[in-house]
Order: structure tokens, then C-alpha cells, then sequence
């Protein structure tokens, strides 16, 4: 019987693939420049020359985190990543999602789906189905709406796709941005403060900012977005919104309706919030012209056939989020709790991970590893740890016996 593998959940172990420690536990002497960065700042405002070209390291690695800790019980706890650990109850592909090459009719609906559930679309009632275009090309309103395998691959598109001269990213945040903006030549500039980008706006000069942040959850109010997507407009940049993590916050207003604005991109993710990264999608809103670009370099047939049929089930089930986020904003309650109880402090962090803070990280990283539960450390921050949310009562009694075990 095949294992299943899930965000959060215990899984079964599988043979190592090759011997490697964890990227993200060497000293940051070792790292290159932009995984010293990990997913914060570098130079404190300044401009930085590119650094090589190696990929910043992610979550998620429990083959390399077995062979880290080869007496960690099994199976592996991986609470390593933000993905949500309630999968969506997908239905069965049928036989032309793997069979035939998409249909655009089918991707056009998909794309009426994600503008209505990202905020582009049309005001409808809550529960109504969106419009369904007879085809991509043929609907106006769809033509600043990108599918893509996964939105990352959109992070390192939009360089190319914007040909900014200068990116100025608020940070910490993702260190992806700022590692695609660096292979692309472009100076990099980090602030901290969120009103300080709108004196950075200018020609040339792309904005960069998470929506609620990673790793800390930091959220940007609207009224800023309006005012930094209307300065971009007015001089020529861009402003780069990426709202990953923003589905199932409660109260979040979707910068995507600010569009239409010439200034404006806004990134979300489907296998976060569903739970289903492995599918890989995403999307971009922006203008027609920027929208063009992106799927000229993504070339056809960039979105799969399960991967239209899995955003077309979902995205058009609200009601699924509405319920999620609520089961996720109880467990995110109960792991503040776990984590408080054990000496750690929790700055922040949204419905899908918690920022946690703690003098002696290292020790606890390494303690919850040989525990067989990966989480998230940053060697930027050393004091830092992300946790993200166990999928089942089995996770949850493991972790919560092993923060316990930490005094």
C-alpha cells in the first residue's frame, strides 16, 4: 500500500538518496552570500553585488534530515514548511488530465476561478459560481491572470518579465526574491520599515514585499498597498506583492483589488493553502501587458491537466476555507500554547506556521531533530525557528512531549 505523504503528518521512511547534511545547519561562514541571507536582510539598506549562484535552502528535506539524525524515531514529523496540513478532499483525476494535453477552454476557467478567489474579479454573491469564459484569448478581463506551475517559478520569472533595474525588498522575508533579483544583475536595497518603500519608488525600480510575511506574519495594511501600487504607477516601477500565505487569513483584503493598476503583481499559491504543493500551481495578477510577458517565457502548456482540474474543484469551494481556517486558527492557538509553555516566544506567524524565538535554538533544533520532528531554522537568525502545524492528534502528542522534553 503506497505511504501518503502530507504536510505535518508522520510518514514513512524511505531510503536515504544521497549523503548530505542539512544545507541550512551550516555555520553561516559557509553559506553563500544569499543563503547567509536566508529569508531576511543583508547590508541593512545598502546595494549588494550578485553572490554565486548556489539555491537558497527551504523546508521540507526529511531525507536529509534523517541522515542528520539517523536515530530520530520514525516516522519523520516534518512541521519543516507552511503547507497546510489538511489536504483538500480532491475527486479523481479523470483520464484526459493525464492523457491529452490541456484544453485552453479548461485553463480559461480555471483563470476566471482564480480571479474571483484572489479578488480581481467581478463582485458576486457569496457561493455563486464565477463567470465561465468560452476561452483565454477571447476574455478581456482575463488578460492580466497567469497560471503557473507553482508560484515560484513566478519569483524567478519576474525579473526577467519586469527588466527593473533595482529591487527593493522588505525585509526579512523569503529569501527567494531577493536570490532571483540577484541572478538577474539587479541591485538589491533592504528596508525594514513599510512606509519606507514609498520613497524608494521610482522608474526602474520594483518593490518587493510578502503579505503576510515570511517567516514572521508581518502584514502591510491596505491602505499602504494603495498608496505604494499608485506611486508605482505614477513613476514607472512596480510593486511586487506576494500573498502566499494569505488565503486563509482572517480579514485579509487581497491587493489584487486594487487591479486594474499598471503598477501592481500580485503572486498566490494554491498548494499552500490547499495543502496540495505537490501539484505545483500558482498564480500572477497584474496588467495585460506584464501577464503577456509571463506567458510568453512560461510557453504553453505551462499548467498540467490534474493541476486545472485540482484549482478548478478547489477554487471553487469557498466554503472548504472557511472551514479550514477555522480549524487552523485552533491549532495555531494550541501550538502558541505548546510552544509558550516550553520557554519559547512566539513574535508572530499566520494560520499555516509560527515564528517562535528562543535563546538556544540550535540545541532545540537539534534536540527536536533526534526527536524525528524537522522544523525550520534560520542561520541568519539563530535564535529563530518556524514551526508548522502537526496534521493529526499522533503529531501533535509527539511534538508536544518533545517540547516538554526540552527543560
Amino acid at each position: 500500500m503506497p505511504t501518503r505523504y502530507s504536510a505535518g503528518r508522520a510518514v514513512r521512511a524511505d531510503p536515504p538518496l544521497a549523503h548530505a547534511p542539512l544545507a541550512h545547519d551550516k555555520p553561516a561562514h559557509a553559506q553563500p552570500a544569499h543563503a547567509q541571507l536566508g529569508d531576511t536582510q543583508a547590508g541593512g539598506g545598502r546595494l549588494e553585488a550578485p553572490p554565486p549562484a548556489d539555491a537558497p535552502v527551504h523546508g521540507g528535506r526529511l531525507q536529509a534530515a534523517r541522515m542528520m539524525f539517523p536515530a530520530a524515531p520514525e516516522p519523520f514529523i516534518d512541521l519543516s514548511t507552511g503547507i497546510n496540513p489538511h489536504s483538500y478532499p480532491l475527486e479523481p483525476f479523470s483520464a484526459a488530465a493525464l492523457t491529452r494535453l490541456p484544453e485552453p477552454e479548461a485553463e480559461a476557467a480555471l483563470l476566471a476561478l482564480a480571479a474571483h478567489a484572489y479578488g480581481a474579479g467581478p463582485t458576486m454573491p457569496t457561493g455563486s459560481a464565477p463567470p465561465q469564459p468560452p476561452g483565454q484569448a477571447a476574455d478581456p478581463a482575463l488578460a492580466g491572470v497567469v497560471a503557473a506551475p507553482g508560484s515560484q517559478i513566478l519569483i524567478s520569472l519576474l525579473p526577467s518579465v519586469l527588466g527593473c533595474r533595482r529591487a527593493v525588498l522588505l525585509s526579512p522575508t523569503y529569501s527567494e526574491h531577493a536570490a532571483s533579483w540577484h541572478a538577474s544583475g539587479a541591485g538589491i536595497r533592504h528596508v525594514h520599515d513599510p512606509d519606507a518603500l514609498l520613497a524608494e519608488a521610482g522608474a526602474g525600480i520594483a518593490l518587493v514585499l510578502c503579505n503576510p510575511n515570511n517567516p514572521d506574519g508581518r502584514r502591510v495594511p491596505h491602505d499602504l498597498l494603495a498608496r505604494l501600487a499608485r506611486r508605482c504607477g505614477e513613476t514607472g516601477g512596480m510593486l511586487v506583492v506576494d500573498e502566499a500565505f494569505a488565503d486563509l487569513e482572517p480579514g485579509h483584503m487581497p491587493a489584487a483589488s486594487l487591479l486594474p493598476c499598471e503598477g501592481l503583481v500580485v503572486l498566490r499559491s494554491f498548494g499552500k493553502t490547499h495543502g496540495l504543493a505537490g501539484l505545483r500551481l500558482g498564480f500572477m495578477l497584474s496588467n495585460p501587458v506584464t501577464a503577456r510577458r509571463m506567458r510568453t517565457l512560461l510557453g504553453p502548456w505551462a499548467v498540467s491537466g490534474p493541476a486545472i482540474e485540482a484549482g478548478l474543484q478547489a477554487l471553487g469551494d469557498p466554503a472548504w476555507r472557511t472551514r479550514t481556517g477555522a480549524i487552523l486558527a485552533i491549532s495555531t492557538c494550541r501550538l502558541d500554547g505548546m510552544l509558550v509553555a516550553a520557554g519559547l516566544t512566539v513574535p508572530g506567524g499566520t494560520r499555516l506556521f509560527r515564528l517562535a524565538d528562543a535563546p538556544d535554538a540550535r540545541r532545540i533544533f537539534e534536540q527536536l531533530g533526534r526527536a524525528g520532528i524537522l522544523v525550520r531554522r534560520f542561520d541568519h537568525q539563530p535564535g529563530w525557528l518556524r514551526f508548522g502545524l502537526p496534521g493529526d492528534e499522533a503529531a501533535w502528542l509527539r511534538l508536544q512531549q518533545a517540547l516538554a522534553a526540552l527543560a
